[in-house]
């Protein structure tokens, strides 16, 4: 195979998905040339300039804008605002001679088959020969984009199906033209799982690929039978978010989000082309779907949809929902199902779904209708759509954000039994189900010597999920790898010496169960192992340290137990610090406060692109007493160069902490200080522990040493305190800062210029933590503080420091 580089992706078409793909390149430091149409006529403001249309300014509009646009939207489609120099931009008229110095050129214009073909004439014009042609449609047939394109054209050109936004969804569906060569396939394979952090899935060239044709047909599904039982938007959704493992925007939400027209435009397309579907029916726009469609309500980008936002009497923001009875707007209505109540006790996402889906209610035979024909069609679609049904899984979860793919669902409330239960509502499944039950296999999936394997339907066996070899899922290992657990960590061995530590408290909060795992882990780990990694499967790392023990202590005023409670966090911080084997941190989702400490005092961060850590202490009243402020001020310390102003480099790592600052994304977290040079990144989330194991055998290997107590930290004392103070209360009397807040930004500088010292001097770690300590504890006695950890309490926020 050729050796193939990316150094410079040319992206034709900024739009929506265009300027969001060409910010996800940049992302991962590729050098990306965006370019678009120019504009046939002037807007007022170029006339007002006395503009033509011949202009830089005017024919690079369109594109410009549209960046523009997508930088500044939420969800960020950059992870650090930096990397939008990556971007350069242009015209099809003027710039598309450049793309022949570009590696990869990336199709992203409106879904007409007209259009796209006269962006490929001009790009058959200028491309070099060899390089990558791709197109990111969404359904219009890869054999229809070839005619007429040179042998080395079609050679190098399929579908690259982006997922919008593309920071965020994970799938990547890579789709073959006729004429692909396999190693264009297989370098674009792993490229999106390596480089771009996607799951990639090799698709066949069929009316909407995988994703949508699966999940679109599972929505409409579930319209029809939401139409025929009476349901509202607000139980459906209650129903169909996390309760179930999917995303919190559930049904109707999600398609206020992505707009109506689009699942309209999918749903009407598939029916019309589709002609040996036997379930094409289902495509019909049942009338919960048809009537917004025909209003234009299409969601969020047209004001109102299944849900509408305006605001009551008071003039406060209120959500109202359609009744489907008169289309008029009304109150959110909350799912009221008996099984409801009782599921909520149940905290593990599997034995939730089972235990709602078996219900005899109206949530469970809503789900079991919705689920029972979702499971027949997936199984009628092979091998049309796909020959391996992994490869069904791994699209609908990766596309849709939910956490079990439906034969992964379906494993879960038993293939066997399921069958039967199928048959009985009169949705028998495909004779390969039959077969495969007949075979002795009574599962879709199986663990074997810690893999996760597929049934194979040609060869009636399990095998390996091609590409998945070297990954590490903490599920497969829990029965095999147990070393040791309690009630919120469980210590497992993933193989070549190292050990890993999870935890699995709500929001993975760290109490006394965790430290007690942490302390546990590296006990093991000095004894009989070379490393130890921290980290899960888990949505969040850890959203921080329990607040509501603190909270019981302070309210009584147990002082001592308080002092006791931070002493052992902080022993357990240095512990991870100067342990005598490596140990790796590996967050994801949110790392905050706790998670946030822990991870700074390991040897190496092995962060998931999407990890938003830092130190939020602050908004509860407190400052970081885990080592996170003494970790920081330590940090500014080392950046100090002669003839620089210090108060400077303390003060950005101050306002980190007293603004609760919180990056977000791993590479911001490496810009404000909380990942640091040799900290690494992985893009890909099913990539991280394995990735994270590499690092602590890495380091292992190359001689690890247990660091030596830091003694040379340097703090500015009553000077930088005066500095500092004269912020404060220009804050304070700005209003911009409440008297409590003050108070809690000069313990905060207090302990981070070294307390009562007359002039700079150096000190040990162990200093700073006990002066952080201190303050932390007097702060414990304040009834602002209190009153703010008691509003997150009752609130049932995360409980983090």
């Amino acid at each position: 195979m050729k050796n193939r580089t990316v150094k410079k992706v040319a992206v034709l078409g900024s739009g929506v998905m265009g300027s969001r793909i060409a910010c996800h390149f940049a992302n991962i430091g590729v050098q990306v040339l965006l370019l678009d149409i120019a504009p046939k006529e002037l807007n007022d403001k170029e006339k007002a300039k006395g503009l033509s249309l011949t202009d830089a300014a005017v024919k690079n509009r369109i594109v410009n804008d549209a960046l523009q646009f997508a930088i500044k939207s939420k969800p960020a489609p950059l992870y650090s605002s930096k990397s939008a120099t990556l971007i350069s931009t242009g015209n099809f008229d003027d710039d598309m001679s450049k793309i022949a110095d570009y590696d990869w050129i990336l199709e992203v214009v409106v879904e007409k088959l007209e259009i796209k073909k006269i962006v490929f004439d001009q790009v058959e014009k200028y491309r070099k020969p060899g390089t990558l042609i791709t197109s990111n449609t969404s359904g219009i047939p890869m054999h229809l984009m070839c005619e007429g394109r040179s042998d080395d054209f079609k050679k190098h050109f399929c579908g690259t199906h982006f997922f919008n936004p593309p920071r965020y969804l994970r799938l990547l569906e890579i789709i073959p033209g006729p004429e692909t060569k396999q190693d264009v396939l297989d370098f674009l394979m792993l490229y999106g799982d390596l480089y771009l952090g996607k799951e990639t899935v090799l698709c066949k060239d069929t009316p909407a690929f995988i994703a949508n044709r699966i999940g679109v047909y599972a929505i409409m599904s579930a319209m029809h039978i939401i139409e025929e039982m009476g349901l509202t938007v607000g139980e459906v959704d209650r129903l169909t978010g996390p309760l179930i493992g999917r995303p919190k925007s559930a049904t109707f939400r999600t398609m206020d989000v992505v707009g109506l027209d689009t699942t309209v435009n999918v749903a009407s397309n598939l029916r019309a082309i589709l002609s040996d579907d036997e379930s094409k029916d289902t495509f019909k726009l049942p009338g919960i779907v048809k009537e917004l469609s025909d209003r234009k309500w299409l969601g969020d980008k047209t004001g109102q949809g299944y849900f509408k936002k305006t605001r009551n009497e008071k003039g406060e923001r209120e959500i109202l929902e359609l009744d489907f009875k008169t289309y008029e707007y009304v109150p959110r209505t909350k799912a009221k199902f008996p099984s409801l109540e009782k599921a909520k006790a149940i905290e593990e996402t599997p034995a939730r779904i089972k235990f709602v889906v078996n219900a005899q209610d109206k949530a469970g035979e809503f789900l079991r209708k919705s689920l029972y024909d979702t499971f027949r069609y997936c199984t009628m679609r092979i091998p049309e759509i796909a020959d391996d049904l992994y490869k069904i899984d791994q699209a609908v979860s990766a596309g849709f954000g939910w956490d079990y793919g439906p034969f992964e669902t379906w494993d879960i409330l038993g293939a066997k039994d399921t069958v039967l239960k199928m048959e009985a509502a009169g949705q028998k499944p495909a004779q390969w189900v039959y077969d495969m039950l007949e075979s002795g296999k009574e599962s879709f999936y199986s663990v074997e010597n810690g893999q996760k394997k597929y049934y194979d339907i040609e060869s009636k066996t399990y095998k390996v999920v091609p590409g998945t070899e070297s990954f590490i899922y903490l599920d497969t290992l829990r029965k095999s790898n147990k070393v040791w657990g309690n009630s919120g960590s469980t210590l497992f061995d993933l193989g070549d010496g190292i050990l890993g530590l999870e935890f699995h408290t709500k929001m993975n909060s760290m109490g006394a169960e965790v430290i007690e795992g942490i302390n546990t882990a590296i006990t093991k780990a000095e004894e009989n192992f070379k490393g130890l990694v921290i980290g899960n499967e888990a949505p969040q790392f850890s959203a921080g340290a329990n607040l509501a023990m603190l909270f019981m202590f302070a309210g009584d005023q147990e002082w001592d137990e308080i002092n006791l409670m931070i002493a052992q966090f902080q022993n357990t911080m240095m512990r991870t610090r100067f342990s005598s084997v490596p140990v790796v941190a590996a967050p994801a989702g949110l790392a905050l406060g706790g998670g946030c400490e822990i991870s700074l005092h390991c040897d190496h961060i092995q962060a998931h692109a999407e990890t938003y850590i830092g130190l939020v202490e602050f908004g509860v009243g407190l400052i970081p007493a885990g080592g996170g402020t003494k970790e920081m001020t330590l940090r500014a310390s080392s950046t100090y160069k002669p003839g620089d102003p210090e108060i400077n480099q303390l003060q950005e790592y101050f306002m980190n902490i007293a603004t609760a600052k919180v990056a977000t994304s791993a590479e911001e977290g490496r810009e404000l200080g909380y990942l640091i040079e040799t900290d690494a990144i992985s893009l890909n989330r099913a990539r991280l522990i394995a990735d994270a194991k590499a690092q602590a055998i890495k380091l292992a290997d190359a001689g690890y040493t247990k660091p030596v107590e830091r003694t040379d930290i340097k703090v500015l004392g009553k000077g930088g305190i005066a500095t500092f103070e004269a912020g404060i209360a220009g804050m304070l009397y700005g209003n911009y800062a409440s008297e409590h807040d003050a108070k809690i930004a000069r313990k905060l500088s207090y302990v981070m210029n070294g307390g009562d010292l007359s002039e700079p001097t150096l000190v040990s770690e162990q200093y700073l933590l006990d002066l952080e300590r201190e303050a932390f504890l007097s702060l414990c006695g304040e009834q602002k503080t209190l009153e703010r950890i008691q509003s997150i309490l009752f609130k049932g926020k995360p409980l983090r420091n």
